[in-house]
């Protein structure tokens, strides 16, 4: 009876201890495939981890060329509605020449001008963001 006992207990021990093991590596995997992906920030609290996500975001200044592609180029491009065509600067020139130059085009992006929006599609753009794709566009 003995001997039973002995052949019986060394199993018993290495199936209690792999149990153990497995249960840990099993909380261990629940708790990473629940944390949060992210995390809500209330303004004028402080918000731990929000610059790196903000630089992320952000990417650092953003080009002119930058810009008309994801913003001005659906329109601008093939001249939707009577938009002026990337490079056409004569028919920028024309525009320029009744709404004050540069400066009135710019003015007329920022407040929207016929089917374009207050400032395209561009919500968050700068007035010196718009001032550079315009120039870039327009070639004046």
């Amino acid at each position: 009876m003995n001997l039973i006992k002995k052949l019986l207990v060394a199993p018993a021990t290495v199936l209690a201890l792999w149990a153990v093991t497995a249960q840990a590596t099993t909380d261990d995997a629940i708790a990473e495939r629940l944390k949060p992906v992210g995390q809500v920030c209330v303004m004028g609290e402080e918000c731990k981890g929000v610059g790196a996500v903000a630089v992320s975001a952000g990417g650092g200044a953003r080009t002119a060329d930058d810009i008309i592609a994801k913003h001005c180029g659906a329109c601008h491009t093939p001249g939707i509605l009577g938009a002026p065509k990337i490079g056409d600067t004569a028919a920028w020139k024309e525009r320029a020449d009744h709404q004050g130059g540069l400066d009135g085009i710019l003015a007329k992006a920022i407040s929207g001008i016929n089917a374009m929006p207050p400032k395209g599609t561009c919500a968050d753009c700068s007035d010196d963001e718009l001032r550079g794709a315009i120039q870039k566009m327009s070639g004046l």
